[in-house]
Protein backbone atom coordinates (compact mmCIF):
# COMPACT_ATOMS: atom_id res chain seq x y z
CA UNK A 1 0.00 0.00 0.00
CA UNK A 2 1.29 3.32 -0.92
CA UNK A 3 0.43 6.20 1.89
CA UNK A 4 1.40 9.82 0.78
CA UNK A 5 1.70 13.04 3.24
CA UNK A 6 1.45 16.22 1.91
CA UNK A 7 2.31 19.57 3.65
CA UNK A 8 0.40 22.16 2.47
CA UNK A 9 1.89 25.87 1.82
CA UNK A 10 0.05 29.09 2.98
CA UNK A 11 -0.64 29.93 -0.80
CA UNK A 12 0.45 31.21 -4.26
CA UNK A 13 0.06 34.11 -6.35
CA UNK A 14 -0.20 32.95 -9.89
CA UNK A 15 3.15 32.55 -12.09
CA UNK A 16 5.21 32.99 -8.92
CA UNK A 17 6.98 30.31 -6.84
CA UNK A 18 6.50 30.21 -3.27
CA UNK A 19 7.99 33.00 -0.91
CA UNK A 20 11.81 32.92 -0.85
CA UNK A 21 11.78 31.89 3.75
CA UNK A 22 13.68 29.59 5.35
CA UNK A 23 11.71 26.48 5.75
CA UNK A 24 12.74 24.22 8.67
CA UNK A 25 11.74 20.00 8.21
CA UNK A 26 8.06 19.96 9.16
CA UNK A 27 7.53 17.36 12.05
CA UNK A 28 3.86 16.39 11.62
CA UNK A 29 4.35 14.30 8.73
CA UNK A 30 7.67 13.14 10.08
CA UNK A 31 5.91 11.80 13.12
CA UNK A 32 2.67 10.55 11.06
CA UNK A 33 5.55 8.39 9.25
CA UNK A 34 7.02 6.90 12.09
CA UNK A 35 3.98 5.37 13.33
CA UNK A 36 2.80 4.26 10.01
CA UNK A 37 3.54 0.60 10.79
CA UNK A 38 5.59 -2.08 8.40
CA UNK A 39 3.90 -2.83 4.86
CA UNK A 40 2.89 0.63 3.09
CA UNK A 41 5.37 2.64 1.21
CA UNK A 42 5.36 6.40 2.18
CA UNK A 43 6.33 9.00 -0.07
CA UNK A 44 6.29 12.81 1.45
CA UNK A 45 6.05 16.30 -0.87
CA UNK A 46 6.30 19.97 0.66
CA UNK A 47 4.29 22.05 -0.90
CA UNK A 48 6.41 24.97 0.11
CA UNK A 49 9.26 23.72 -1.93
CA UNK A 50 8.37 21.50 -4.75
CA UNK A 51 5.49 21.17 -7.08
CA UNK A 52 2.96 17.94 -6.47
CA UNK A 53 2.94 15.13 -8.28
CA UNK A 54 -1.01 14.53 -8.04
CA UNK A 55 -0.50 11.71 -10.92
CA UNK A 56 1.57 9.85 -8.86
CA UNK A 57 0.20 6.64 -7.84
CA UNK A 58 -1.00 6.26 -4.05
CA UNK A 59 -3.51 4.72 -1.68
CA UNK A 60 -4.28 7.63 0.00
CA UNK A 61 -3.35 10.66 1.33
CA UNK A 62 -2.87 12.19 4.73
CA UNK A 63 -2.79 16.00 5.09
CA UNK A 64 -2.30 17.80 8.57
CA UNK A 65 -4.34 21.37 8.52
CA UNK A 66 -3.32 24.50 10.13
CA UNK A 67 -5.69 27.53 9.95
CA UNK A 68 -3.70 29.33 7.55
CA UNK A 69 -3.41 26.57 5.14
CA UNK A 70 -6.73 25.20 5.22
CA UNK A 71 -7.74 26.68 1.80
CA UNK A 72 -4.58 25.44 0.05
CA UNK A 73 -5.23 22.27 1.95
CA UNK A 74 -8.23 21.88 0.26
CA UNK A 75 -7.15 22.76 -2.59
CA UNK A 76 -4.69 19.60 -2.80
CA UNK A 77 -7.12 17.49 -1.62
CA UNK A 78 -9.71 18.13 -4.20
CA UNK A 79 -6.62 17.50 -7.10
CA UNK A 80 -6.23 14.17 -5.30
CA UNK A 81 -10.34 13.67 -4.85
CA UNK A 82 -10.31 14.23 -8.53
CA UNK A 83 -8.49 11.29 -9.00
CA UNK A 84 -10.05 8.77 -7.09
CA UNK A 85 -7.38 8.78 -4.05
CA UNK A 86 -9.07 9.19 -0.66
CA UNK A 87 -7.61 11.75 1.42
CA UNK A 88 -7.32 11.31 5.40
CA UNK A 89 -7.14 15.17 6.91
CA UNK A 90 -6.13 16.03 10.90
CA UNK A 91 -3.96 18.84 12.50
CA UNK A 92 -5.07 21.89 15.01
CA UNK A 93 -7.84 23.22 12.25
CA UNK A 94 -9.68 19.66 11.74
CA UNK A 95 -10.16 19.38 15.87
CA UNK A 96 -11.24 22.83 16.13
CA UNK A 97 -13.65 23.10 13.19
CA UNK A 98 -14.39 19.70 12.17
CA UNK A 99 -17.75 20.18 10.37
CA UNK A 100 -15.64 22.37 7.88
CA UNK A 101 -12.34 20.35 7.44
CA UNK A 102 -15.13 17.14 6.82
CA UNK A 103 -16.46 18.82 3.81
CA UNK A 104 -13.19 18.09 1.76
CA UNK A 105 -11.88 14.67 2.91
CA UNK A 106 -13.29 11.03 3.53
CA UNK A 107 -11.96 10.94 7.02
CA UNK A 108 -11.35 13.16 9.72
CA UNK A 109 -8.36 12.75 12.12
CA UNK A 110 -9.47 14.56 15.73
CA UNK A 111 -7.23 15.38 17.91
CA UNK A 112 -3.35 13.75 18.21
CA UNK A 113 -2.95 10.63 15.78
CA UNK A 114 -1.36 8.39 18.53
CA UNK A 115 -3.91 5.62 19.26
CA UNK A 116 -6.08 5.77 16.01
CA UNK A 117 -3.20 6.32 12.93
CA UNK A 118 -2.66 2.77 13.01
CA UNK A 119 -6.29 1.70 12.57
CA UNK A 120 -7.29 4.65 10.18
CA UNK A 121 -4.33 2.74 7.84
CA UNK A 122 -5.57 -0.74 8.60
CA UNK A 123 -9.37 0.54 7.83
CA UNK A 124 -7.76 1.97 4.68
CA UNK A 125 -6.12 -1.23 3.25
CA UNK A 126 -9.20 -2.56 3.71
CA UNK A 127 -11.90 -0.04 1.93
CA UNK A 128 -13.37 0.37 5.26
CA UNK A 129 -12.32 3.95 5.91
CA UNK A 130 -14.82 5.43 8.76
CA UNK A 131 -16.15 9.44 8.51
CA UNK A 132 -14.53 10.41 11.83
CA UNK A 133 -11.24 8.97 14.20
CA UNK A 134 -11.36 10.53 17.60
CA UNK A 135 -8.51 9.58 20.23
CA UNK A 136 -10.00 9.50 23.07
CA UNK A 137 -8.20 11.81 26.42
CA UNK A 138 -4.53 12.37 25.42
CA UNK A 139 -2.70 9.89 24.20
CA UNK A 140 0.89 8.71 26.27
CA UNK A 141 3.93 9.69 23.98
CA UNK A 142 5.91 6.75 25.52
CA UNK A 143 8.03 5.57 21.91
CA UNK A 144 7.08 7.85 19.49
CA UNK A 145 9.85 7.72 16.98
CA UNK A 146 9.23 10.90 14.27
CA UNK A 147 10.69 9.04 10.94
CA UNK A 148 12.92 11.83 9.44
CA UNK A 149 14.07 9.81 6.12
CA UNK A 150 11.08 10.89 4.21
CA UNK A 151 12.72 14.17 4.42
CA UNK A 152 15.23 12.98 2.14
CA UNK A 153 16.77 14.89 -0.89
CA UNK A 154 14.88 18.35 0.63
CA UNK A 155 16.78 21.56 1.73
CA UNK A 156 15.55 22.68 4.81
CA UNK A 157 17.75 24.79 7.27
CA UNK A 158 20.22 22.44 9.43
CA UNK A 159 18.06 22.77 12.45
CA UNK A 160 16.73 19.76 14.38
CA UNK A 161 13.33 19.56 15.51
CA UNK A 162 12.33 17.11 18.51
CA UNK A 163 9.29 17.23 20.47
CA UNK A 164 9.99 17.19 24.87
CA UNK A 165 6.03 17.96 25.43
CA UNK A 166 2.37 18.67 23.89
CA UNK A 167 0.41 21.61 25.07
CA UNK A 168 0.69 24.01 27.81
CA UNK A 169 -1.91 24.53 31.11
CA UNK A 170 -2.11 28.43 30.83
CA UNK A 171 -5.57 29.31 29.23
CA UNK A 172 -4.50 32.31 26.91
CA UNK A 173 -8.00 33.52 25.05
CA UNK A 174 -6.15 33.62 21.50
CA UNK A 175 -3.83 30.76 21.90
CA UNK A 176 -5.15 27.70 19.62
CA UNK A 177 -3.35 25.47 21.60
CA UNK A 178 -5.57 25.73 25.33
CA UNK A 179 -8.64 24.98 23.22
CA UNK A 180 -6.67 22.13 21.07
CA UNK A 181 -5.17 20.31 24.19
CA UNK A 182 -7.67 21.44 26.61
CA UNK A 183 -5.02 23.91 29.02
CA UNK A 184 -3.19 20.23 29.87
CA UNK A 185 0.41 19.19 28.80
CA UNK A 186 1.91 15.92 28.09
CA UNK A 187 5.74 14.79 27.43
CA UNK A 188 7.43 12.21 26.31
CA UNK A 189 9.83 10.23 28.61
CA UNK A 190 13.55 12.07 29.02
CA UNK A 191 15.12 8.61 28.05
CA UNK A 192 12.90 8.91 24.58
CA UNK A 193 14.10 12.58 24.49
CA UNK A 194 17.83 11.94 24.43
CA UNK A 195 17.87 8.97 22.46
CA UNK A 196 16.79 11.49 19.34
CA UNK A 197 18.85 14.28 20.29
CA UNK A 198 21.63 11.95 19.88
CA UNK A 199 20.10 10.61 16.83
CA UNK A 200 19.63 14.50 15.23
CA UNK A 201 22.97 15.53 16.34
CA UNK A 202 24.46 12.44 14.92
CA UNK A 203 22.85 13.80 11.43
CA UNK A 204 24.46 16.46 11.92
CA UNK A 205 22.25 19.26 13.03
CA UNK A 206 24.23 22.15 15.11
CA UNK A 207 21.24 23.51 16.66
CA UNK A 208 18.45 22.26 18.03
CA UNK A 209 14.41 23.51 18.32
CA UNK A 210 12.53 21.79 20.72
CA UNK A 211 8.99 22.73 19.32
CA UNK A 212 7.13 22.22 22.76
CA UNK A 213 4.66 24.55 22.98
CA UNK A 214 5.87 25.81 26.41
CA UNK A 215 8.89 23.67 27.42
CA UNK A 216 8.13 24.85 30.98
CA UNK A 217 4.80 24.24 31.93
CA UNK A 218 5.64 21.47 33.64
CA UNK A 219 8.57 22.97 35.43
CA UNK A 220 9.78 19.18 37.22
CA UNK A 221 9.51 17.31 34.07
CA UNK A 222 11.32 20.44 32.15
CA UNK A 223 14.17 20.43 34.75
CA UNK A 224 14.65 16.65 34.73
CA UNK A 225 15.15 16.79 30.75
CA UNK A 226 17.53 19.71 31.16
CA UNK A 227 19.79 17.83 33.40
CA UNK A 228 19.90 15.20 31.19
CA UNK A 229 20.39 17.51 28.45
CA UNK A 230 23.75 18.71 30.08
CA UNK A 231 25.66 15.57 29.59
CA UNK A 232 24.93 15.82 25.77
CA UNK A 233 26.90 19.16 24.93
CA UNK A 234 24.14 20.65 22.47
CA UNK A 235 22.79 23.68 21.43
CA UNK A 236 19.03 24.06 21.87
CA UNK A 237 16.41 27.10 21.50
CA UNK A 238 12.48 26.58 22.41
CA UNK A 239 9.09 28.28 23.49
CA UNK A 240 8.95 28.85 27.45
CA UNK A 241 6.85 31.45 29.28
CA UNK A 242 8.01 33.92 31.59
CA UNK A 243 7.48 33.34 34.93
CA UNK A 244 9.79 30.63 34.60
CA UNK A 245 12.50 33.45 34.64
CA UNK A 246 11.69 33.58 38.79
CA UNK A 247 13.21 30.14 39.18
CA UNK A 248 16.79 30.17 40.15
CA UNK A 249 17.18 26.59 39.02
CA UNK A 250 15.46 26.67 36.15
CA UNK A 251 17.77 29.21 34.62
CA UNK A 252 20.89 27.58 36.38
CA UNK A 253 20.16 24.69 34.11
CA UNK A 254 19.16 26.43 31.12
CA UNK A 255 22.80 27.52 30.65
CA UNK A 256 24.49 23.99 31.75
CA UNK A 257 22.18 22.17 29.58
CA UNK A 258 23.06 24.08 26.17
CA UNK A 259 20.29 26.24 26.17
CA UNK A 260 20.71 29.15 23.63
CA UNK A 261 17.94 31.23 23.71
CA UNK A 262 13.99 30.79 24.24
CA UNK A 263 11.12 32.82 22.49
CA UNK A 264 8.86 34.08 25.13
CA UNK A 265 5.43 35.81 24.49
CA UNK A 266 5.75 39.90 26.44
CA UNK A 267 2.42 40.17 24.33
CA UNK A 268 1.48 43.63 25.57
CA UNK A 269 3.18 46.23 27.84
CA UNK A 270 -0.60 46.86 29.13
CA UNK A 271 -2.00 44.93 32.09
CA UNK A 272 -5.51 45.71 31.22
CA UNK A 273 -4.62 44.07 27.89
CA UNK A 274 -2.70 40.98 29.71
CA UNK A 275 -5.93 40.67 32.13
CA UNK A 276 -8.34 40.73 29.14
CA UNK A 277 -6.28 38.05 26.83
CA UNK A 278 -5.93 35.93 30.30
CA UNK A 279 -2.17 36.47 30.59
CA UNK A 280 -1.46 38.59 33.48
CA UNK A 281 0.59 36.17 35.05
CA UNK A 282 3.84 37.82 32.30
CA UNK A 283 3.78 40.40 35.41
CA UNK A 284 4.19 37.97 38.74
CA UNK A 285 6.80 38.88 41.24
CA UNK A 286 8.02 42.12 39.93
CA UNK A 287 7.08 41.59 36.08
CA UNK A 288 8.85 42.29 33.25
CA UNK A 289 11.80 43.92 35.14
CA UNK A 290 12.45 41.48 37.48
CA UNK A 291 12.27 38.94 34.96
CA UNK A 292 14.52 40.23 32.26
CA UNK A 293 16.83 40.72 34.82
CA UNK A 294 17.25 37.68 35.78
CA UNK A 295 17.52 36.24 32.38
CA UNK A 296 20.26 38.58 31.15
CA UNK A 297 22.15 37.80 34.52
CA UNK A 298 22.38 34.18 33.44
CA UNK A 299 23.13 35.19 29.25
CA UNK A 300 19.60 33.82 28.44
CA UNK A 301 18.81 35.12 24.87
CA UNK A 302 15.50 36.29 24.01
CA UNK A 303 12.92 36.20 20.71
CA UNK A 304 10.19 38.21 22.23
CA UNK A 305 7.06 38.22 20.18
CA UNK A 306 4.60 41.34 21.06
CA UNK A 307 0.62 41.20 19.81
CA UNK A 308 -0.86 44.23 18.17
CA UNK A 309 -4.83 44.75 18.28
CA UNK A 310 -6.05 44.40 21.95
CA UNK A 311 -9.08 46.90 23.01
CA UNK A 312 -5.87 48.75 24.83
CA UNK A 313 -3.99 49.19 21.46
CA UNK A 314 -3.33 52.58 20.05
CA UNK A 315 -0.11 53.25 17.72
CA UNK A 316 1.53 55.21 20.50
CA UNK A 317 1.50 51.52 22.70
CA UNK A 318 2.99 49.98 19.79
CA UNK A 319 5.80 52.44 19.26
CA UNK A 320 6.20 51.56 23.40
CA UNK A 321 6.22 48.05 22.78
CA UNK A 322 9.00 48.86 20.26
CA UNK A 323 11.21 51.03 22.34
CA UNK A 324 10.66 48.35 25.00
CA UNK A 325 12.16 45.61 22.40
CA UNK A 326 15.00 47.88 21.50
CA UNK A 327 15.84 49.11 24.65
CA UNK A 328 16.15 45.51 26.02
CA UNK A 329 18.33 44.90 23.04
CA UNK A 330 16.38 41.52 22.18
CA UNK A 331 18.47 38.55 20.07
CA UNK A 332 15.18 39.05 17.99
CA UNK A 333 11.63 39.89 18.17
CA UNK A 334 8.12 39.39 16.40
CA UNK A 335 5.39 42.39 16.03
CA UNK A 336 2.15 40.44 14.95
CA UNK A 337 -1.52 41.22 14.86
CA UNK A 338 -3.73 39.08 16.88
CA UNK A 339 -5.50 36.48 14.72
CA UNK A 340 -8.37 35.57 15.87
CA UNK A 341 -8.63 31.50 15.45
CA UNK A 342 -11.49 29.52 15.16
CA UNK A 343 -12.14 27.30 18.56
CA UNK A 344 -10.56 29.75 20.52
CA UNK A 345 -12.26 32.18 23.56
CA UNK A 346 -11.18 35.18 21.51
CA UNK A 347 -12.72 34.04 18.35
CA UNK A 348 -15.94 33.17 20.34
CA UNK A 349 -16.35 36.63 21.94
CA UNK A 350 -15.11 38.72 19.10
CA UNK A 351 -18.36 36.82 17.28
CA UNK A 352 -20.57 37.93 19.87
CA UNK A 353 -19.46 40.99 19.88
CA UNK A 354 -20.48 41.31 16.19
CA UNK A 355 -16.68 42.55 15.53
CA UNK A 356 -15.53 39.49 12.96
CA UNK A 357 -14.55 41.01 9.57
CA UNK A 358 -15.31 38.09 7.78
CA UNK A 359 -17.28 34.66 8.24
CA UNK A 360 -14.65 32.41 8.06
CA UNK A 361 -11.29 34.84 7.18
CA UNK A 362 -9.68 31.66 6.29
CA UNK A 363 -11.54 30.49 3.11
CA UNK A 364 -12.82 34.05 1.90
CA UNK A 365 -10.58 34.47 -1.11
CA UNK A 366 -10.63 38.42 -0.61
CA UNK A 367 -9.08 38.15 3.07
CA UNK A 368 -4.50 38.16 2.60
CA UNK A 369 -2.21 37.08 4.98
CA UNK A 370 -1.33 40.53 7.72
CA UNK A 371 -4.91 41.99 7.02
CA UNK A 372 -6.75 42.25 10.59
CA UNK A 373 -9.83 39.86 10.01
CA UNK A 374 -11.44 41.84 13.08
CA UNK A 375 -11.95 45.32 14.09
CA UNK A 376 -10.31 46.70 16.58
CA UNK A 377 -11.10 48.69 19.57
CA UNK A 378 -9.46 51.68 19.46
CA UNK A 379 -7.28 51.36 16.02
CA UNK A 380 -8.31 50.62 12.09
CA UNK A 381 -7.76 47.25 10.61
CA UNK A 382 -5.18 49.20 8.45
CA UNK A 383 -3.90 51.00 11.63
CA UNK A 384 -3.04 47.44 12.89
CA UNK A 385 -1.14 46.25 9.83
CA UNK A 386 0.58 49.39 9.33
CA UNK A 387 2.15 49.42 13.01
CA UNK A 388 3.35 45.96 12.89
CA UNK A 389 4.76 46.34 9.71
CA UNK A 390 6.63 49.44 10.60
CA UNK A 391 7.86 48.18 13.72
CA UNK A 392 9.23 45.38 12.58
CA UNK A 393 11.24 47.28 9.84
CA UNK A 394 12.56 49.81 12.70
CA UNK A 395 13.61 46.29 14.34
CA UNK A 396 15.37 45.34 11.80
CA UNK A 397 17.17 48.48 10.74
CA UNK A 398 21.09 47.57 9.94
CA UNK A 399 21.56 50.41 12.76
CA UNK A 400 19.50 48.48 15.29
CA UNK A 401 21.12 45.38 14.23
CA UNK A 402 24.13 46.55 14.70
CA UNK A 403 23.78 47.90 18.16
CA UNK A 404 22.28 44.95 19.27
CA UNK A 405 24.53 42.82 17.73
CA UNK A 406 26.86 44.23 20.38
CA UNK A 407 25.20 43.49 23.21
CA UNK A 408 27.42 41.18 25.84
CA UNK A 409 24.45 38.27 26.23
CA UNK A 410 23.85 38.43 22.09
CA UNK A 411 27.58 38.10 21.66
CA UNK A 412 28.01 35.27 24.18
CA UNK A 413 29.65 33.00 22.27
CA UNK A 414 30.86 32.73 18.05
CA UNK A 415 28.28 30.10 16.90
CA UNK A 416 25.13 32.32 18.19
CA UNK A 417 26.74 35.83 17.42
CA UNK A 418 27.40 34.32 13.73
CA UNK A 419 24.06 33.24 14.29
CA UNK A 420 22.68 36.52 15.36
CA UNK A 421 23.97 37.95 11.58
CA UNK A 422 21.87 35.51 9.56
CA UNK A 423 18.79 35.39 11.18
CA UNK A 424 18.49 38.89 11.58
CA UNK A 425 19.20 39.56 8.18
CA UNK A 426 16.46 36.92 6.85
CA UNK A 427 14.05 38.85 9.34
CA UNK A 428 15.50 42.16 8.01
CA UNK A 429 14.69 40.52 4.22
CA UNK A 430 11.34 39.49 5.52
CA UNK A 431 9.81 42.48 6.85
CA UNK A 432 7.00 42.56 4.50
CA UNK A 433 7.39 39.73 1.92
CA UNK A 434 4.35 37.78 3.42
CA UNK A 435 1.93 41.11 3.71
CA UNK A 436 -1.11 40.85 1.12
CA UNK A 437 0.43 37.19 0.33
CA UNK A 438 -2.78 35.04 -0.57
CA UNK A 439 -4.30 32.31 1.30
CA UNK A 440 -4.08 29.40 -1.70
CA UNK A 441 -3.04 29.23 -4.58
CA UNK A 442 -4.38 31.75 -7.04
CA UNK A 443 -3.53 30.15 -9.88
CA UNK A 444 -5.65 26.92 -9.44
CA UNK A 445 -8.13 26.36 -11.92
CA UNK A 446 -9.57 23.57 -10.64
CA UNK A 447 -12.88 23.24 -7.97
CA UNK A 448 -13.52 22.30 -4.28
CA UNK A 449 -14.44 18.48 -4.68
CA UNK A 450 -16.97 18.67 -1.50
CA UNK A 451 -17.60 15.31 0.14
CA UNK A 452 -21.09 13.47 0.18
CA UNK A 453 -21.26 11.75 3.35
CA UNK A 454 -24.37 9.71 3.71
CA UNK A 455 -24.45 10.23 7.77
CA UNK A 456 -25.14 13.79 8.76
CA UNK A 457 -21.81 15.57 11.13
CA UNK A 458 -23.64 17.65 13.68
CA UNK A 459 -22.30 19.90 16.23
CA UNK A 460 -23.72 17.86 18.98
CA UNK A 461 -21.56 14.75 18.00
CA UNK A 462 -18.54 16.53 16.90
CA UNK A 463 -15.33 15.72 18.14
CA UNK A 464 -14.85 18.86 18.87
CA UNK A 465 -17.30 18.80 21.45
CA UNK A 466 -16.45 15.58 22.57
CA UNK A 467 -12.75 17.54 22.95
CA UNK A 468 -14.57 20.17 25.29
CA UNK A 469 -16.36 17.81 27.74
CA UNK A 470 -13.36 16.06 28.31
CA UNK A 471 -11.41 19.44 29.40
CA UNK A 472 -13.84 20.54 31.67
Amino acid sequence: MRLTLVHPCIGRRPGEPYIKAWQMEPLPPATLAGLTPPGWDVRFHDDRMEPIPFDEPTDLVAISVETYTARRAYQIASEYRRRGVPVVMGGFHATLVPEEVSRFCEALVVGEAEGVWPTVLADAAAGRLKRVYRGEGRPGLSGLRPDRSIFAGKTYLPIGLVEAGRGCHFKCEFCAVTSYFGATQTRRPVDDVIREVREVTEAGRKLLFFVDDNITSNMDQAKELFRALKHEKVRWVSQASINAAHDPEYLTLLGESGCQGVLIGFETLNEANLVQMRKRFNTMRGGYAKALENLRRHGVRLYATFVVGYDQDTEASVDQALRFALDHKFYIAAFNHLTPFPGTALYDRLEAEGRLRYDAWWLDPAYRYNEVPFWPARMTPEQVRASCVQARARFYRWRSIARRSLDRVNAGNAFMWSAFWTINSMLRAEVDQRDGYPLGDLGWTGELIEASHAEPFSLATSPRGALEAWAA
